[in-house]
């Protein structure tokens, strides 16, 4: 290729990865429905999206780019969680699930295509794999209760690893064979202890460079990122996708042993996981050839289909039987394995090396896993939701805000959404703001919350909107960045008075809530003047000098208005607003509900 096919080769693929992102993000879908076929269509179309083109060893690319996102995947993972029944059934479905899926996906793959055993072997042990890429936007979607969604996290992220070293395994067996030469069977005992080895020298490398040299900020991301990279590339030199259990070590150690300060967000990290992400699906697919798709197609979809319906489902019964997790969370979990970036980069590693090698049938490794990866992943992101719901697993669509504050308007603002038909918690700091809360017959959350949220692995179960309306501009603003990620939902915060002097808050994240003219100072002002939220029917009409706060949809959902996003209220839905101050004489602090 020239220069300037290179150069638009890897211009058009950066621009495909971020835009089918972009676009799945508008869809609400998880983006791996549309990176697939983007990436599919534009190899098929185009010279210039090819990989294999378009650096000179795009496999060993791959496999660092894996390592990377199982590194962040483990940065997420506490052991803590891991307890009694959960860690009992991960292990079921680790230990006994990937010699069952394996020995299934071989038998499968034999009965439908025309392949040697040795293709069906590395086809059995590729699709055992599942993965943080696809399980986590899958499970955002479905919205399934806790211990399911801790026991799905857990499975995919360990079974990533221990897939590629099984899969690397079986390359070698089957390359041995092809050269009559012996094979060590202990390869997979020493593969495991590199893969240690390697976990173990990155926990060195960052606690050196993050505990002891204190670096922070951009340049503490680039010495992770440094780290990964390194000790990943080093392990796959000594033995082939050791490199993927060195990442995942040293992901979770980190993450977990004192001493370590591992901020709550990692928006350059997560960012670079997010376009590799789409950079290695783009890539993968773009490299499957139309031809080779359509000559396995309707065997593979029947494989999908056997995978779905009967090898996922015995696993799972056989994983949690024994155990109180209950027949719908069971259900669940079988009715949950897409397969994702691990079974493709393997894939399209030893599927080429094979072919080179001249094995027949190695060239339909990569389009059979590929039609398995969209059959698995358009199945149950088209099901997962429902299938929750129905199962009972599911949590409800209705919103459940957390309102942090303990103001009087604060509370009255919490009665009126309560009256809207929404179960509201609330939290504050002060022992005489939690006594209004509790004598205002609102449900307070308890403990330390905000010492809670700010932790990186924790959850606050069941919040699905955060509404930061505290007296403290800077403690709200501060706030809408670290609880992010322990809730289920969007996080908003009430605006701070146009030119104040706090320090963050007119410059952190977090939705603004309601307007430039109602900031907290405004809000709090008005309430004690007489003003009082109002609940009413979004079909009765506007009353006049009432201001739109929130729209309650007919599902229970609960959308604010912002500073940059107006509520289009459909007429079942309950709207809470903000009347004027009434007459002295008609003024009453209770007079809130449906007018």
């Amino acid at each position: 290729m020239t220069e300037d096919q290179i150069l638009l080769g890897v211009g058009l693929t950066v621009v495909l990865a971020v835009g089918s992102q972009i676009l799945a993000s508008r869809l609400h879908v998880p983006s791996l429905i549309v990176l697939l076929p983007v990436g599919f269509t534009a190899g098929a179309l185009t010279e210039v999206v090819r990989p294999d083109r378009l650096v000179p060893d795009f496999t060993a690319l791959v496999s660092l780019a894996v390592a990377v996102i199982l590194y962040d995947a483990g940065l997420g993972l506490d052991p803590q969680q891991m307890r009694g029944e959960t860690r009992s059934v991960v292990a079921r479905l680790i230990v006994l699930g990937i010699p069952v899926t394996a020995g299934a996906c071989l038998g499968l793959v034999a009965a439908l295509f025309d392949v040697p055993f040795a293709v069906a072997a590395m086809i059995g042990v590729i699709l055992v794999v599942s993965g943080p890429t696809v399980v986590g936007p899958l499970l955002d979607h479905a919205r399934p209760v806790d211990r399911v969604r801790r026991i799905l996290t857990w499975e995919g992220t360990l079974i990533d690893p221990l897939g590629g070293i099984l899969g690397a395994v079986v390359f070698h067996i089957i390359v041995r064979s092809q050269d009559r030469q012996g094979f060590r069977f202990g390869m997979f005992f020493g593969s495991m202890a590199v893969g240690l080895t390697g976990g173990l020298a990155g926990v060195g490398l960052l606690w050196l460079t993050l505990r002891r040299l204190r670096l922070g900020g951009t340049l503490g991301t680039l010495a992770q990122l440094a780290t990964v990279v390194a000790v990943s590339a080093g392990c796959d030199m000594v033995l082939d996708d050791t490199g993927l259990i060195a990442a995942i070590v040293t992901g979770i150690a980190v993450a977990n042993l004192p001493g370590f300060d591992m901020p709550a967000r990692r928006p350059f990290f997560e960012t670079v996981v997010q376009l590799v992400i789409g950079l290695l699906f783009i890539s993968i697919s773009a490299s499957v050839a139309p031809k080779a798709v359509a000559s396995v197609l309707l065997p593979s979809l029947v494989l999908v289909v056997a995978l779905v319906l009967v090898v996922r489902p015995v696993v799972s019964l056989v994983s949690a039987a024994g155990t109180d997790v209950g027949p719908g969370e069971r259900a669940f979990i079988g009715w949950m394995a897409p397969r994702g970036i691990v079974a493709a980069s393997t894939a399209a590693t030893f599927s080429a090396s094979l072919v080179d090698k001249g094995l027949s049938g190695a060239d339909k490794i990569l389009p059979i896993t590929f039609l398995v990866i969209v059959g698995t992943v358009l199945v149950y992101a088209l099901t997962a939701r429902p299938v929750a719901v129905r199962l009972g697993v599911g949590r409800s669509a209705r919103s459940r805000p957390l309102l942090v504050g303990g103001a009087p308007w604060v509370i009255d603002l919490a009665r009126s959404l309560g009256a809207a038909g929404l179960d509201v918690l609330m939290w504050a700091g002060l022992p005489r703001e939690r006594d209004r809360i509790r004598d205002a017959g609102i449900e307070l959350a308890a403990g330390e919350l905000l010492a809670t949220a700010t932790d990186p692995k924790a959850r606050l179960e069941g919040v699905t909107t955060a509404l930061l309306l505290t007296d403290d501009d800077d403690l709200n603003a501060l706030a809408s960045v670290v609880v992010q990620d322990s809730i289920d939902g969007p996080v908003y915060r009430v605006g701070p008075a146009p030119g104040g002097e706090g320090i963050v808050a007119p410059y952190t994240g977090g939705g603004v809530l309601f307007g430039p003219g109602l900031v907290r100072s405004a809000l709090e002002d008005r309430h004690g003047r007489g003003a009082r939220f109002v609940v009413r029917p979004a079909s009765d009409p506007l009353p006049p000098g009432h201001e739109l706060l929130f729209v309650v949809r007919a599902d229970g959902r609960l959308e604010p208005v912002t500073e940059v996003q107006e509520a289009a209220p459909a007429d079942d839905d309950t709207l809470v607003l903000l009347g004027p101050a009434p007459h002295a004489s008609a003024r009453s602090d209770g007079a809130h509900g449906r007018g």
